[in-house]
């Protein structure tokens, strides 16, 4: 399992790189790495000013103006197994909830916070090509809200909390 972290934003709504935000002594980007790598596979998706000292594999996003589905591609592209998506600007992501996730048994698992089920998920190879079709500024939620019937919810409340 390849776990993909989701880092070539432009933190348009923070004003600042939210990827060099600080959380409890590292770098939100440096954080989202070494616990993705603590899991899976690690693949962290940037733009080449956030690529040096990370504890994972580095896939530049050369298309990351046109918003989050484009890390989405570039990550899964880089790989062939099942994913597990997270962003870096979720401070309260830990190793324990991405395996609970990927333990869930689900073709997909979703964490379910605030009323929603949203990132960190895990999708199953079978979902790259929807997951490779994703354009625009949105994430993998149409996909896990198409296929609600397969979907795990894994619960973390504190995924509501975000750098933004």
């Amino acid at each position: 399992m390849y776990v993909i972290v989701l880092a070539a934003g432009f933190s348009r709504r923070r004003g600042s790189p939210k990827q060099l935000a600080m959380f409890e002594g590292e770098t939100l980007i440096a954080r989202a790495a070494r616990i993705a790598a603590s899991v899976g596979d690690a693949i962290v998706v940037t733009t080449p000013e956030f690529a040096t000292g990370l504890q994972a594999r580095v896939v530049i996003n050369d298309e990351a103006e046109e918003g989050m589905a484009s890390s989405i591609r570039a990550g899964v592209a880089a790989c062939d197994d099942d994913v597990l998506i997270m962003l870096c600007d979720q401070p309260h992501v830990t190793a324990a909830h991405l395996r609970a996730l990927a333990d869930a048994r689900a073709p997909i698992a979703a964490s379910a916070y605030a009323g929603t089920l949203g990132v960190p998920a895990y999708f199953a190879r079978e979902f790259r090509a929807e997951l490779l079709a994703l354009r625009g500024d949105r994430g993998a939620k149409a996909i896990i809200e198409a296929h609600r019937e397969v979907v795990a919810a894994v619960p973390f409340e504190e995924g509501a909390v975000d750098v933004d």
